[in-house]
């Protein structure tokens, strides 16, 4: 266990006082300590709170930490199914719980801090990173567009990272074009073992590059361009998709077109009105998707297909395709102009 998380467990068998002066020195981080047994099964969580209760009750700074801690804590245990860890996340998020704790046959062997963990959402992840960024060039002649630049750091980056704060476990990255930078890039230890690069003998489409992987483990797969900035909420992303039943919902952003004419309405070849200069709202494809991993089956290894073709494929069966609009921001860094705009953006909110 890494030295973060050993500094919030304390032994039981510690006075009081003992851990009030442990409490003290996680000022500044979450103040809150799990008290474990010789054997470093989890006995309960201990706050500020419940020291202060316990005092009032009538306990001593001399008395063992065992016999004032919270033992009706929150916790998750390391075998919990996908669908049990995202039930326990949100409602310990609910809970205003900052620390929980998990267990290995009641052995504390971790904690999750959920400032930083905003949900566990039972889906893996797919990037698309295998494009040439052609229009984004001289820039992309010696650097693959995932990894330019963007407020500081590489535009994936981004991506991944907010994947894995709502509980993104495995990630896939395909790659085709200067893979090997990219390759070398989730060798970072820092990723932690999590990010797959999966390469692409030959440019396959969205949808053909994600039947390479025979390793995905989740219900739903979360389907995105790499190259996208996007602040889109997975967590109501994924609910709008499992409450909806659709078999694929896509993330849209919406797109108005304002037509500078007087427009006609008419019948056969008889004007039956006009309309000053109409604006017409729509809803554009945004490049991020959720998928039922069983209908991921239909796609044949080693055939191109590409996202539109397979979202009208499924809609010609009669299988449910849902929309999910984004509510904040959504840069598709595929010009100059919009590289420009990204690193704008991303000095004002990333």
């Amino acid at each position: 266990m890494n030295a973060k998380i050993s500094r919030h467990i304390i032994d039981g068998n510690a006075t009081v006082r003992e851990t009030l002066t442990a409490l003290n020195e996680l000022s500044g981080d979450s103040m809150t300590l799990f008290a474990v047994d010789d054997a470093g099964k989890l006995i309960g969580s201990v706050t500020d709170g419940d020291i202060r209760r316990a005092l009032i009750a009538g306990h001593t700074t001399e008395d063992k930490v065992h016999d004032i801690a919270f033992r009706k804590y929150i916790y998750l245990t390391s075998d919990a199914s996908p669908d049990e860890k995202y039930r326990i996340v949100a409602y310990a998020r609910e809970k205003r719980i900052n620390l929980l704790p998990v267990t290995t046959y009641g052995r504390l062997t971790d904690i999750v801090d959920l400032r930083k963990l905003k949900s566990a959402i039972p889906a893996d992840a797919v990037l698309m990173a295998g494009g040439r960024g052609e229009r984004l060039r001289p820039l992309t002649l010696d650097t693959p567009k995932p990894l330019l630049h963007v407020g500081g750091k590489p535009i994936i980056d981004y991506n991944v990272e907010s994947l894995q704060r709502y509980g993104v476990k495995d990630i896939y990255v395909t790659v085709n074009y200067l893979k090997e930078q990219i390759i070398d890039h989730f060798a970072d230890p820092k990723w932690n073992g999590k990010v797959h690069c999966i390469e692409e003998p030959c440019r396959l489409g969205t949808m053909g590059s994600v039947a390479l992987i025979d390793t995905l483990s989740q219900d739903y797969v979360i389907v995105m361009n790499s190259d996208l900035l996007t602040d889109i909420d997975f967590e109501k992303f994924w609910r709008h998709h499992v409450d909806t039943g659709a078999v694929l919902t896509m993330a849209t952003v919406p797109y108005t077109v304002s037509v500078p004419f007087a427009i006609l309405r008419t019948d056969g070849d008889r004007v039956t009105g006009l309309e000053e200069k109409p604006t017409f709202n729509h809803f554009a494809n945004a490049g991020v998707y959720i998928i039922d991993r069983r209908v991921l089956r239909n796609i044949r290894r080693g055939e191109y297909l590409d996202a539109p073709d397979f979202v009208e494929s499924l809609i010609e069966k009669g299988l449910k395709v849902s929309h999910f609009a984004i509510e904040g921001t959504w840069i598709d860094i595929g010009s100059p102009d919009d590289f420009r705009y990204a690193n704008e953006v991303t000095s004002r909110r990333f």
